[in-house]
């Protein structure tokens, strides 16, 4: 035999066990990172005054929930007092504590705590990211203003004026928007270019005071109302509106959040759907709750196909919370923690 033959031959001979090892090579899994994975994050914000607010967490399955997960994970301290709001940046959670001024920051997945930020925090009330940044806007009395700070550091950057009510932030298109509107009072947006981090404009929506605004696709959406009609606009982050939608006959709309290509929202005790590509408004409601309280829908969330909705009992016992499909059946109810106000993927 040829000498070249045999080298060929001790070649394929070789490749193919080299090929048959890597075939039978085991597959390792990530390891997981931590107890909270895959799951749904729930504020609680406890009763005013008190050092009681509190985040549950669910699993995905809906079969574990945990309760006071900030405490068992932080040698039993208290989180504070009124959780408002929760926001999810890399591995890290930030915890907004309105009434407590200041800002938790745990892992998201052990909920062991990192970082307390309090420079320039005065009634905290919700938080988004841009540009290695995140940023915070508060609402003390008179003084309206959103702060920013760093992701690497948590070092307070800069604080920029609003001309009123800072409530919800939300990023979009590369921007920041802020809604100047709280307990239905209300009509602006402000736009913040992150790169500068100054205000670039100001928008009034035509008609109805601000509800809620959230952020979906690159594009701004908010739902506002009247006693009679809603309406929910589409807008560019560059601070116009692209389109709207107007609810007729559907007064006080409010809890706007898309799901796919849905939008779903709420009315008193109703909550709607509608396809984002029409302007059928719908005329029957995929869920009527019976429990006509005020705090009947104190929270409400819809996260991977699922509608949560909590009853805070008045804040005179812990929540309870419904979780439907969206389609309205009732697929299971849970207890939390005292005054559930929202729902975030982890």
């Amino acid at each position: 035999m040829k000498l070249s033959k045999i080298l060929m031959s001790a070649f394929a001979f070789t490749l193919l066990f080299n090929i048959s090892c890597r075939n039978e090579d085991p597959i390792t899994p990530d390891a997981p990172k931590g107890a909270y994975e895959n799951g749904i994050l729930v504020t609680n914000e406890g009763n005013f005054g008190s050092p009681t607010a509190s985040v549950s967490f669910i699993s995905n399955d809906l079969n574990t929930v945990e309760n006071n997960i900030y405490s068992a994970n932080n040698g039993q301290a208290p989180l504070g007092d009124v959780l408002q709001n929760i926001g999810v940046q890399g591995d890290n959670a930030y915890l907004i504590l309105n009434n407590s001024n200041k800002i938790e920051i745990v892992n998201r997945y052990t909920f062991k705590k990192t970082a307390t930020v309090t420079e320039q925090i005065s009634q905290p009330r919700y938080i988004a990211f841009a540009n290695n940044n995140y940023y915070v806007t508060n609402s003390s009395g008179s003084s309206k203003f959103v702060t920013v700070y760093s992701t690497a550091t948590n070092a307070f950057v800069k604080k920029i004026d609003l001309a009123s009510t800072g409530e919800r932030i939300v990023e979009a298109g590369g921007k920041i928007i802020v809604q100047n509107a709280a307990y239905s009072s209300g009509n602006k947006l402000t736009f913040i270019n992150p790169t500068s981090n100054t205000i670039e404009s100001v928008l009034a929506v035509p008609t109805g005071t601000i509800q809620k605004t959230i952020s979906n696709g690159g594009y701004v959406y908010t739902i506002a109302s009247t006693s009679t009609d809603s309406y929910i606009y589409k807008i560019n982050p560059s601070g116009t509106i692209n389109s709207s939608v107007t609810l007729t006959g559907i007064g006080n709309a409010n809890n706007l959040e898309i799901d796919g290509t849905k939008f779903i929202f709420s009315s008193g005790n109703n909550v709607y759907t509608m396809d984002m590509n029409t302007t059928k408004v719908p005329t029957t409601p995929i869920i009527t709750l019976t429990n006509t309280t005020w705090s009947s829908m104190y929270g409400f969330g819809v996260v991977d196909g699922k509608i949560f909705i909590s009853d805070a009992n008045g804040f005179t016992a812990d929540s309870t919370v419904d979780i439907y499909s969206t389609s309205g059946s009732l697929l299971k109810t849970i207890n939390t923690a005292r005054g559930t106000n929202g729902f975030y993927k982890n």
